[in-house]
């Protein structure tokens, strides 16, 4: 479990709760490793 399940509440708190939260003010959040890396790559400056 990551850190987006690591508390739950009924049906409040839950990850797919947080990650409507922050897309709904944004951030884009990724659904796998692969796609998180890859936004977190899409924000760096390239190097030249």
């Amino acid at each position: 479990m990551g850190h987006a399940g690591a508390i739950v509440s009924g049906s409040a708190g839950t990850a797919r709760a947080k990650k409507e939260e922050l897309e709904a003010i944004g951030v884009s959040v990724g659904s796998t490793p692969t796609e998180t890396a890859e936004l977190v790559l899409a924000q760096l400056p390239r190097a030249q």
